[in-house]
């Protein structure tokens, strides 16, 4: 599903991944994750796709509102057992949204 996101700016948090083989708890956390995410002030929105690489774009109001949610203790815990188990690498961006539009047929 594509994300309902507001007129800009805002900002996009990019996480990229490649996983290892480990699956031991992955599912339950990652839905556990995105249902806390969505409850964040200046959480605006969600999109994910893995085909070998995983990607995943969340929507952020603020920079401040991005910091917030990398310290939720539970997020961070997350993170702590994705470098542990889940993750060969994965790599992280935030960028400024200036400008969005879109087609729907």
């Amino acid at each position: 599903m594509i994300a309902n996101t507001p007129k800009p700016p805002y900002y996009a948090v990019i996480f990229s991944t490649i996983r290892t083989d480990v699956d031991r708890g992955y599912t339950e956390v990652l839905k556990k994750i995105k249902a806390l995410a969505k409850l964040q002030e200046g959480f605006l929105g969600m999109e994910a796709a893995r085909n070998g690489v995983g990607i995943t774009v969340s929507y952020w109001k603020s920079l401040e509102t991005i910091l917030r949610w990398k310290h939720n203790t539970e997020h961070s815990l997350a993170q702590e057992k994705g470098k542990e188990l889940w993750y060969k690498k994965y790599q992280l961006r935030i960028c400024k949204v200036e400008r969005a539009y879109e087609f729907e047929k």
